[in-house]
This record gives C-alpha cells, sequence and structure tokens, in this order.
C-alpha cells in the first residue's frame, strides 16, 4: 500500500553542478517501516499548483539492520524540465519536510559470497552503491565489479563514496571508469559504452562466466545494450537484472489491441477488493485510483515498477513496460499504469 509520511531533511549535499544528495530523518516509530533492501527506492510526493506530483528516487545508502534506518539518503539529479528535480537542487533546504513513501523495488540483492558486477550510467550509480556497500560490508567472500559511464568527470556523481569503497576493500572492489565526452589520463579511452564496445571489453575486465549477478542500471539504450552484450557473450538471462533510470520519447513503443465498449477492474489492495467502471481510454490504475487513492504508483510511466499487481482474471494490454523483468510478466505481473482492458473483466492484485 502507498504509505506516506513526512520526513525532515537533515542535509542537501551538492553532488555536482545538475544533482544532490538528500538525507532524511526517519523517527524511531518509523525506522520499521523504513527498513529496506540494498537497492530499493523512495517515491517523493509534492502538491504543486492543485496537482499532485510523484517522483521515485533510489536509495544510495547501505541497506540497515534489524532495527531500521536513522537516516535514509536519495541522490536526485536534475531532468529538463523537471518539476520535481527543479525544486529538490533549488528550493529544498535542511529542515524541510518531505511526504515519503515506504520503500518499494525488486532491484536488489540478498548479500551471498561470489562475485557480483555492475554496469552503470550516469545516476544509475545510485542503487548500485547501495548494493555494493552492503554487500561488500556484509560479506567478506563476496567481489564486486563496477563499471561506471559518465559523460565528464565532473557530472560523475558519489565519486567520494566510490572512491571510499575502493580504499575500504581495495581486493575484493573494482572500479572500471568510462567517459563518454572527456579524456582520462589514465584507463579506458573515452566513448559510449554501447553494445559492441562491451561484448568486446567485459571478457577483458573480469570473468564473465563466474558472475554469480548483474546489475545495470541507468538510460534505456545504455541497459538494453549491455543486455544484449551480456546475451551474446552466455550470460543466462537469469543472472541480469536491469532498471532504466529514463526513457527518451522516441525509445518507447505503444502497443495497440481492441478494447471492450464496457469493462470492470476488480482489485484487491491492503486486503480490501472492489470493483469498478474502466472509463475509455483510462488506465486500470486511474480507474483504481478514483475509488482507492491508496493504490501504489509513482511514476506512471512504466518506469518505476511502482503500481506492479498480479493480473488473477482477464486480460489486458500494456503500452509500454520498462519494469519488469521477463520472469516477472510470465509469471502474471503487469503495470497497472500501463494497462488497459482488452477483456470486460479484469482482476487485479496489489497485494501478492
Amino acid at each position: 500500500m502507498a504509505r506516506f509520511h513526512p520526513l525532515p531533511v537533515a542535509a542537501v549535499e551538492r553532488l555536482t553542478d545538475d544533482s544532490v544528495a538528500l538525507t532524511l530523518t526517519v523517527p524511531p516509530e518509523l525506522r520499521a517501516e523504513y527498513r529496506h533492501a540494498p537497492g530499493q527506492h523512495l517515491t517523493l510526493r509534492r502538491l504543486m499548483d492543485g496537482e499532485e506530483i510523484r517522483r521515485t528516487y533510489s536509495i544510495c545508502s547501505p541497506a540497515p539492520g534489524p532495527e531500521g534506518p536513522s537516516t535514509l539518503r536519495v541522490g536526485v539529479r536534475l531532468v529538463d524540465g523537471g518539476a520535481f528535480s527543479t525544486y529538490a537542487l533549488k528550493e529544498i533546504n535542511a529542515g524541510d519536510e518531505l511526504e515519503v513513501m515506504v520503500p518499494a523495488g525488486r532491484f536488489t540483492l540478498d548479500p551471498a559470497p561470489g562475485m557480483y558486477a555492475a554496469i552503470v550510467g550516469g545516476s544509475g550509480i545510485t542503487p548500485v552503491l547501495s548494493i555494493a556497500s552492503t554487500l561488500l560490508a556484509r560479506e567478506p567472500e563476496a567481489r564486486f565489479c563496477l563499471i561506471r559511464s559518465d559523460r565528464t568527470a565532473a557530472s560523475t556523481m558519489f565519486l567520494e563514496e566510490v572512491a571510499d569503497l575502493k580504499d575500504r576493500h581495495p581486493e575484493r572492489f573494482q572500479l572500471v571508469t568510462v567517459l563518454s565526452r572527456e579524456e582520462q589520463q589514465a584507463g579506458l579511452p573515452s566513448g559510449r559504452l554501447d553494445q559492441e564496445r562491451l561484448t568486446g571489453l567485459l571478457p577483458a575486465l573480469l570473468p564473465v562466466g563466474s558472475v554469480a549477478g548483474w546489475f545495470l542500471c541507468g538510460p534505456l539504450g545504455l541497459v538494453r545494450g549491455a543486455e544484449r552484450a551480456l546475451g551474446e557473450l552466455g550470460v543466462a538471462r537469469a543472472r541480469i537484472h536491469q532498471e532504466i533510470f529514463h526513457v527518451d520519447a522516441g525509445e518507447a513503443t505503444v502497443t495497440t489491441a481492441a478494447a471492450p465498449a464496457h469493462s470492470t477492474v476488480t482489485a484487491r489492495l491492503d486486503g480490501r477488493g472492489g470493483s469498478w467502471p474502466v472509463q475509455d481510454g483510462e488506465s486500470l490504475l486511474d480507474a483504481v485510483l478514483r475509488n482507492r487513492p491508496d493504490a501504489p504508483y509513482a511514476c506512471k510511466g512504466g518506469v518505476c515498477g511502482t503500481c506492479r499487481a498480479f493480473l488473477v482474471s482477464g486480460e489486458v494490454r500494456m503500452d509500454r513496460n520498462f519494469a519488469l523483468e521477463t520472469e516477472e510478466t510470465d509469471a502474471g505481473y503487469v503495470l497497472a499504469c500501463q494497462s488497459h482492458p482488452v477483456t470486460e473483466k479484469v482482476e487485479l492484485d496489489f497485494d501478492r
């Protein structure tokens, strides 16, 4: 369920010219609710000109112990025209309060022995920083290779935090940095990390077949290219985990299918169910929200996965899906924000 609580802002730290880290204080009575796995995210909301704006930001701090976190830290990068990111960079100050949903997301790693690797671009470092720092602190038999791509050194988020990981775990943490628009004095030549380059680069960096889990995070082009490169190198799909941070309008494809003249959605949420009509052209999420405003959602763009639900019965079409992995859709999960009814009756379960 989309439970929000007001959390005080403890600190606002400038990371680059276009990004900040927000540290939020979690009061003792809410720490159990904000306990999170490494790699999960928070949804922040704000009323702007009478409209509720929600945005999702990954937690960069290590996962807490069973008592829950006393603070939470997220990274925010400015997006052109972004209402919330502009607010975060220009207006939020220490002492302010933000409405914050409890942690969510499945781009996570349960620490275990073995070799792990990540390929990230830009702000895609944020959840991977939590994953790597938690893994290396909790599992002495684990190793982690981070391959990160940024435009320039000045635009690179969490430089100090990544350097600290290298200092604390020099034998178990491998860092490879590629700058797309700036030459480095040492290391790899500049340029994009596309499929062709990764296919040749990865075997030279680490034993690809021995990596227990690959974590891909960043813009759609980088993630899809990395996924195809790993496939060429024989990596099983089950070992690849991905999270998209940005999708350009030209990269999105929309599916079409005939919709029934009249349709009804039945939804179960937080143990309670109900049935409601779906208006012409609206998504199943919007139909549910008109009657259950506590339904979980954030981006409404098919990227964050917050509105994931199990399709109990009926048939739907999804306009876009950049959040659910093949195993999830095969198991029957859909994104409610992108789903439209194909049959007259559709049943969703948000609790599974």
